[in-house]
């Protein structure tokens, strides 16, 4: 495949090859579930995800933290299997598995050898369809969440990304913290919860997505047989849910400076500015952006900041893009006697790279590098299988490594100039946390 295979919603069937022998296929069912496989060559084992569309980003306010806590809950038990069951199922055959919620999706998971891949499909069905929400398992899930909450507070780079977050995108729904607070968990009952539970996981939402090994109308038929003994009604028509409106969409910043204090060594920096969001066409000029900005230890940022200047250990550039909006932007850790002169060599970094673009060998270097790792993840399934979630779930199309590649070789120097430019026209949100310096409070007031 050289092109980009398209995937419209109202196509019920498609076959095609793609970059390294593998086969892509889709099924859209009557009932408007999406099953996507990718069929490796030489592959022993298989990867398999059933995404659903459902984040923190959906949630009311009575809701927060329904997502996560639906992720957790769903492992806890269904008619016909205990959670011990689930894990058993999974581990006498050497199988992994889990969940993630994050803000615009949840997913459960599992890579298992190929022979067991029905056995992965019959638990996940059963575990999407027709999971109990126990009582009892409810309220020991609900410390269990709380306990993961508290953990997180400790760790300051989660206390940083979580308030920046919050503080960049505002009242924007974006901002909302994935797990919750510990009094939306503390509100929670079992009833809402289980009517999110059944408001939201519906036939027309569910997209199963498996790389690997697979037999695609071996692996539709088991499917159909899982989710019906579970009681979907896949006889009933329907569409499948449209995808996310993809923006871009407004939102505004609380302050342009926040400062979390904490007893610690170091101060951790976050300097954001809006982005892309996910199907931007300039994604290939931005990824590539990134890994000359800060994107390993070739990249301007660690050299300059580190190698030259012995400044911090740890700074790099990022990019996180979400259906209708984006962040791009720096971060980095230091000790608070540096932390002046830190900000004001990234700062000068930002401006170098927006006014004077990227060398031919920068681009070059970028180009084999995005190559190399690209051809590299395509060595793991679970890779493989998120990418083809992220196809059907987000861009609307399915863009093999040959293709990526053609882009990435297409980029030119003007190209990252001019997407560098507009993010350093941007408005610049700042959010640290540890000990801080007045000299560096005040060059990041100057900054933002």
């Amino acid at each position: 495949m050289t092109s980009p295979t398209s995937l419209p919603l109202d196509v019920p069937h498609l076959d095609e090859a793609v970059a390294g022998g593998a086969r892509l296929r889709r099924s859209v069912l009557p009932s408007g579930i999406r099953l996507i496989t990718e069929d490796v060559p030489g592959a022993a084992s298989a990867s398999i995800g059933f995404f659903v569309p459902l984040g923190s980003r959906d949630e009311t306010d009575r809701e927060y933290g329904s997502s996560h806590f639906l992720e957790h809950l769903l492992f806890k038990g269904t008619p016909s299997r205990s959670a011990r069951d689930v894990a058993l199922e999974f581990e006498r055959v050497g199988g992994d598995f889990n969940a993630a919620t994050s803000r615009e999706q949840t997913v459960y998971y599992a890579r298992v050898r190929d022979r067991d891949l029905g056995m992965a499909v019959d638990v996940l069905s059963d575990m999407i369809t027709s999971s109990l929400l126990d009582p009892a398992e409810f309220e020991l899930e609900r410390g269990v969440i709380l306990e993961e909450i508290a953990m997180a507070e400790d760790d300051p780079t989660d206390v940083l990304w979580e308030r920046f977050y919050d503080n960049f995108f505002g009242e924007h729904p974006l901002g909302r913290p994935i797990a919750g607070t510990p009094e939306s968990i503390d509100a929670s009952t079992r009833d809402e919860v289980w009517d999110f539970y059944r408001r939201h996981y519906r036939p027309e939402r569910l997209v199963v997505a498996i790389a690997g090994r697979v037999d695609h109308d071996a692996v539709l038929e088991r499917l159909e047989r899982g989710l019906r003994a579970g009681g979907w009604d896949l006889d009933a028509r329907g569409r499948p849910a449209p995808r996310r409106h993809d923006g871009p969409s407004a939102f505004a910043r609380r302050e342009a400076f926040q400062h979390i204090p904490r007893e610690l060594e170091q101060t951790h920096l976050i300097l954001g500015t809006p982005g892309i969001n996910a199907t931007d066409r300039r994604r290939v000029p931005y990824g590539l952006m990134h890994h000359v900005l800060g994107g390993g230890m070739s990249s301007r940022l660690f050299h300059e900041v580190r190698e030259r200047r012995g400044l911090v250990y740890s700074v790099f550039s990022f990019g996180a893009s979400h259906t209708d909006a984006g962040v791009t932007g720096v971060s980095a850790s230091f000790l608070p006697n540096k932390a002046a002169e830190a900000i004001r060599v990234i700062r000068g970094e930002l401006e170098r790279i927006a006014a004077d673009g990227v060398s031919e060998e920068e681009l070059a270097d970028a180009q084999g590098a995005g190559a190399g790792a690209g051809a590299l993840a395509l060595e793991s399934m679970n890779a493989r299988m998120h990418r083809l979630a992220r196809s059907e779930l987000v861009l609307g199309e399915y863009i093999d490594l040959d293709e990526s590649i053609a882009r990435m070789n297409a980029t030119t120097t003007e190209d990252i100039r001019a997407i560098a430019a507009e993010f350093a026209s941007g408005q610049l949100t700042a959010e640290t946390i540890g000990p801080i310096t007045e000299d560096a409070k005040t060059e990041l007031e100057a900054l933002v």
